[in-house]
């Protein structure tokens, strides 16, 4: 079928020029309904502009299915079809720069592209590369998640009539089900089959490949790990250090560098499942880990005759958490006899396996020039652009051309003198939106400004520009820039020109750290290995002169105030109240009064006599909160140590009968430290000397302590000790998901230290509503019944998201009072307008005590509730 084009629409100055004839080409009948409404128009345009004309305008009518459709047929230069593969329509099940990649490979080969997106993507610039793009996934999942869909991906394959799917790198290039399926439908799967790919992407299954074959490997587990102590007892039979890696994926997803046996269950735990969100599958391997040495990684083709090359290697050996940074091509320095017998190994490994297409044999060389085989990566890698930059060898179009059936001799590269020897170097540097100055932290936010760099030798590989939102959701990759020069150091200095000329506004990157790489002269001399970053940090972590980013925003600030006008509280609103609040001071009825309360039991007669003098209190107690962090939510301000004291005095006088204030919580001490930059420590000391009669109280979230990561027994030990010391009586002891290991061990450093252990439940669900069946009544009592035989001192109970209505309330305390008679009950809501008729209730049912913070609508409530028994509410006035 013949389809014509369309002519770009003109001015009325140009209608005079001579008339052009539309330009026809021949398309395959069974893609030509996606073409059916093309409609032709004889435009006249001057004639010397006629190869440049375009606006091809068709209509997408004959594809019916669910998904959302985009048709970019952007110019009517169409790439005629080379006739070099079968296929006529080729898709990226993939994002970013390697989808546009792979589209241009294939345009370059006739094909049209297909682009898939995620909701998250809609506007991303991968999509709009291809002829065609269509949405997958649904807002319901997770942004990786859509990509990671492989039935809604063959599905539009199929109704797209694709031909062959490319699945780029990361998320579903060494998954074998994926080109299972695509196999299993007819559609060509550009990469390993599906057996090589359990065979080589499963590391554990490369290793003992690579042992059959007789390739050198460093001491590690043939079988994949599903736990922890797996790991343990491989570690125990060759020593410390070890190195954790993802059985299935790679990026440096899901490795980490264990030292000792206190590191395995946690860094596995966090590796596996680090591996899972990122490849769906959390199985580990481990081995022994090799110090400092060089990452040398041998590019490979083969067809699936049984015929393999070997494009040379790549050095990769500058890598920050495992993560590749910097690549090169050919691996500067490296001895000749060291080369050949890595290609041989390489070569050797691919042929024992029957691979077929482009992948990577990835290596260690230690310092000695020993070599260890690492593992195969059954896809095209992120630096394959070095390669194809150093050998002229298009990587992207061979794995195409070998999918369609094509051999190496047909590519030209039928033996190994065949292949293009490397001519000069190439340097990738990847440029991402990541902040060195803060550990790396991926930074997010709209390009406001793009202008990359370009001049001879410069290629970029991109799928971002000006406009584009950076989201968090996926790699921060921006860009990778690739340099090439006759030698390696001509190599640097023009990549060094082209970091210079980046010019990236709106969002944080990593230029000035890749900047301090290539100046480095360990770097310079061709020396670094994978632990270059780790011990050159103080010197590649000094950044200088990049106030481009600051000065943006603050243009950006100054510009919208001009025209937008100030809308910060204050400047609009009500204005804020001139009155400046009075220092409080002792009552004259209580000037002169001694100190007494509480806390007076606790330190001379015990913890115990202090539960038992509580219980027996007939009145309400107070527990205020003010000095904790509730201060943050109700003065919208962070209080200095110098403020609370000065409310210290008239604080200890006027609440000397409360039962105790709450002085830390989750943010007090980080709010202190990295804020206020004062010692939190010194601030507990200070506010004990002047309060000394009413007992502190803090919060401890077990082996987090006020954190929210876990640490080391002797630390939340110490931390503990240290907290009791500088004047804290009463810790509240609790876990957010109940875990009663966590709580127990919280109970024991307290109990150890000397304190008041108050062992707390968090309560969720609805007790009154029977057909919630997992929190139930049962569930509560016997998680209270294993704090009190652990032996605590109170009972919380925190309902941090304001569930506890009246009758779930004095159900529960009820129950608990019934079996526990003689122990102090202790409520906490985080809801004070909310849980009134819940407080109320509990008031009435015999209510001891209550704890708020001083100032009114306050979000963080206790409530002490020490209930008597129904004799003594009986016998009560």
């Amino acid at each position: 079928m013949q389809v014509p084009t369309q002519h770009a629409r003109v001015s009325g100055s140009q209608r005079k020029s001579t008339k052009i004839p539309a330009v026809k080409h021949t398309l395959p009948a069974r893609h030509a309904a996606h073409f059916a409404r093309r409609t032709v128009t004889e435009a006249p345009v001057p004639y010397a502009l006629a190869p440049v004309y375009n606006a091809v305008q068709f209509h997408c009518t004959a594809v019916s299915h669910s998904v959302r459709c985009r048709v970019s047929h952007n110019d009517g230069l169409e790439t005629p079809h080379t006739g070099e593969v079968p296929f006529r329509k080729i898709l990226c099940a993939n994002r970013g720069e390697i989808a546009i990649r792979v589209f241009r490979a294939g345009t370059e080969l006739g094909l049209r592209t297909v682009a898939v997106y995620s909701p998250a993507d809609r506007l991303q610039s991968h999509r709009y590369n291809a002829d065609e793009s269509y949405e997958v996934g649904n807002t319901d999942m997770q942004p990786v998640a859509c990509y990671l869909d492989i039935e809604s991906i063959i599905r539009i394959a199929k109704e797209a009539e694709v031909d062959a799917i490319h699945p780029g790198y990361g998320f579903l290039s060494e998954n074998s089900t994926f080109a299972r399926r695509c196999q299993e439908e007819g559609i060509a799967f550009i990469g390993p089959r599906p057996e090589t790919i359990e065979a080589m992407g499963d590391k554990t299954a490369a290793r003992r490949a690579a042992i059959e074959c007789g390739v050198a490997i460093v001491p590690g587990t043939n079988q994949a790990l599903q736990s922890a102590q797996e790991a343990l007892a491989f570690a125990e039979e060759v020593g410390y250090p070890v190195i954790l890696k993802a059985a299935m994926g790679g990026g440096g997803r899901g490795m980490r560098v264990v030292r000792n046996d206190f590191e395995m269950v946690d860094l596995f735990n966090r590796a596996s499942n680090e591996a899972k969100a990122a490849f769906g599958d959390g199985s580990m391997f481990v081995e022994k880990y090799v110090e400092e040495p060089r990452h040398i990684e041998v590019q490979i083709l083969a067809d699936a005759y049984g015929n393999v090359v070997h494009l040379y290697e790549r050095d990769c050996s500058v890598q920050r958490r495992h993560q590749k940074v910097v690549e090169i091509a050919p691996a500067p320095g490296l001895a000749d006899e060291i080369k050949e017998a890595l290609y041989a190994d390489a070569v050797k490994l691919a042929r024992h396996v029957k691979y077929r297409n482009a992948g990577t044999v990835e290596f260690m060389v230690d310092k000695h020039g020993d070599r260890y085989f690492l593992e195969v990566n059954p896809r095209v890698q992120v630096e394959h652009t070095v390669t194809e930059e150093v050998t002229g060898i298009d990587i992207v179009q061979s794995q195409i051309k070998i999918a369609g059936g094509a051999s190496l001799a047909q590519l030209g590269l039928g033996s190994q003198e065949e292949v293009p020897s490397p001519k000069g170097f190439a340097i990738q540097c990847r440029v991402t939106s990541e902040d060195p100055e803060q550990n790396f932290q991926p930074d997010a936010g709209r390009l406001e400004a793009y202008r990359p760099p370009g001049g001879p030798g410069i290629r970029l590989d991109s799928a971002v520009t000006a406009g584009n939102f950076i989201s968090r959701y996926y790699d921060s990759l921006l860009s990778k820039v690739i340099a090439s020069a006759p030698t390696f150091n001509k190599t640097v200095q023009r990549m060094a020109r082209a970091l210079q000329e980046f010019q990236i506004r709106g969002i944080k990157t990593n230029i000035p750290f890749m900047e301090n790489v290539l100046r480095h002269p360990v770097f310079l001399a061709g020396h670094a290995t994978t632990g270059f970053i780790e011990q050159y940090s103080k010197e590649l972590f000094v950044f200088e002169g990049h106030s481009n980013i600051r000065a943006n925003k603050l243009l950006l600030y100054l510009a919208d105030m001009v025209v937008n006008g100030p809308d910060h509280p204050g400047a609009v609103g009500s204005p804020p109240s001139k009155h400046t609040p009075g220092t409080p001071h002792i009552p004259a009825e209580l000037s002169g009064v001694p100190l007494r309360g509480w806390r007076e039991v606790y330190t001379s007669q015990g913890a115990e006599a202090w539960a038992k003098a509580v219980r027996q209190h007939k009145g309400v107690l107070l527990t205020d909160t003010t000095m904790r962090d509730a201060h943050q939510s109700l003065l919208a301000t962070r209080m200095r140590t110098h403020d609370m004291l000065k409310a210290a005095p008239a604080t200890a006088a006027i609440l000397g009968s409360a039962g105790s204030l709450e002085m830390w919580g989750g943010a007090t001490f980080d709010v202190a430290l990295r804020f206020l930059h004062e010692c939190p420590w010194r601030r507990l000391e200070q506010l004990r000397e002047q309060v000394p009669n009413i007992p502190f109280q803090m919060l401890l979230r077990g082996a987090n302590a006020v954190g929210y990561t876990s640490y080391p027994d002797n630390v939340v030990d110490a931390f503990t000790k240290q907290a009791r010391i500088s004047g804290v009586d009463i810790f509240r002891v609790f876990d957010s998901l109940n875990y009663i290991d966590n709580l127990k061990f919280g109970i024991d450093s307290v109990t150890a230290a000397g304190g008041i252990a108050e062992g707390t439940i968090c309560y969720s669900g609805d007790l009154t509503d029977p057909t919630r069946t997992k929190y139930t009544l049962d569930y509560y009592m016997d998680l209270a019944e294993q704090l009190v035989d652990h032996g605590i001192h109170s009972l919380g109970i925190k309902d941090m998201a304001g569930l506890l209505k009246p009758r779930a309330a004095t159900q529960l305390v009820g129950a608990l009072r019934a079996r526990f008679p003689d122990l102090v009950i202790h409520v906490h809501t985080h809801d004070s307008a909310g849980e009134q008729g819940s407080m109320r209730s509990l008031c009435f049912f015999g209510l001891g005590s209550l704890s708020a913070a001083a100032l009114p609508y306050q979000i963080k409530q206790w409530l002490v509730i020490t209930v008597p028994t129904r004799e003594q509410l009986q016998a009560a006035p």
